[in-house]
């Protein structure tokens, strides 16, 4: 059993606290964009661009990632609106960060001209890479785990950050608890390295897979795993008759992702010529030499 419990706060300056949930999701920042630039450079994209889009994104999906949070924990938050926007806060919800972080890679990849299927295939391992650091900011958080339990590798969890359903006293103060957060970080790894796998083994001209494949694969390995694990998640779910909502979105992005790689392959038969020009990496940029006077 671990009963290590961390302090939330790394570093206090006065009233002014560095959180380590906020540390985790810098470094989860950084991880995914060091991982961005060295596929964009293998592939043959620009990596110029992606400091200045790493910044609508990260930006776009804080503001969606807590939007769904805030929806999630609105029990607590319609007597605390002031916690919505004002620090210190923490809690952010992963498929409003995905939904407002597509938006902004749509509107990205049209900005800069960019074919938006091979910057998805780019950018799903990334995701998943920042979701593999950014998870650990849960469990400094005391967050995001299941139920009790006898394994091993229980994490203790204190009485004041427990949902209703395992408060003090009636679940010992002792107890040990699934870590869901390790659980889905470990998953989440794996998923890096399946999808980077996939696309140095099946995705290129001829083979089995087209570009916008392995970006559509996010959605399913994702919502697959993130589905499995809401059911060892109980008493701060934001459900819909009954079911937890996590489960619909994953599930329902999971199916749509399917039917949109089967529909992309049904019409790549039907249009050879247009799967060679998405999957062929972008011509280099030639500069223009000035007509010499004579």
């Amino acid at each position: 059993m671990i009963d290590f419990t961390p302090n939330p706060i790394a570093l206090s300056i006065g009233s002014f606290e560095v959180r380590w949930y906020g540390i985790a999701y810098v470094v989860a920042i950084v991880a995914g964009v060091w991982l961005a630039t060295r596929e964009a450079r293998r592939r043959g994209e620009r990596t110029d661009i992606i400091v200045d889009a790493l910044i609508v994104m990260a930006v776009a999906a804080l503001i969606g990632g807590r939007a769904y949070h805030v929806i999630d924990q609105w029990a607590y938050y319609q007597d605390h609106l002031a916690q919505i926007v004002l620090p210190p806060y923490s809690g952010l919800g992963i498929y409003g960060g995905l939904f407002t972080g597509l938006l902004a890679t749509i509107w990205l990849t049209r900005h800069y001209k960019v074919n938006f299927w091979r910057w998805g295939d780019i950018i799903a391992p990334c995701i998943l890479l920042a979701q593999v650091v950014g998870r650990w900011g849960n469990f400094m958080n005391q967050e995001l785990y299941g139920p009790p339990t006898n394994l091993p590798w229980g994490i203790a969890i204190e009485c004041q950050n427990r949902v209703a359903q395992y408060a003090c006293p009636a679940t010992p103060a002792n107890a040990h608890f699934i870590p869901l957060f390790f659980y889905e970080s470990m998953l989440s790894l794996v998923g890096v390295f399946v999808m980077l796998w996939l696309w140095n083994r099946f995705t290129a001209r001829g083979r089995f897979l087209i570009a916008g494949d392995v970006g559509l694969l996010y959605f399913v390995w994702y919502g697959l795993e993130r589905s499995l694990l809401e059911l060892l998640r109980n008493g701060w779910d934001w459900t819909f008759f009954g079911v937890p909502m996590a489960q619909i979105v994953g599930l329902g992005a999971a199916g749509a992702a399917v039917v949109a790689i089967l529909i992309r392959h049904w019409y790549v038969r039907g249009h050879p010529v247009d799967a060679l020009a998405a999957e062929a990496p972008p011509a280099p940029q030639v500069e223009s030499q000035p007509t010499p006077v004579v």
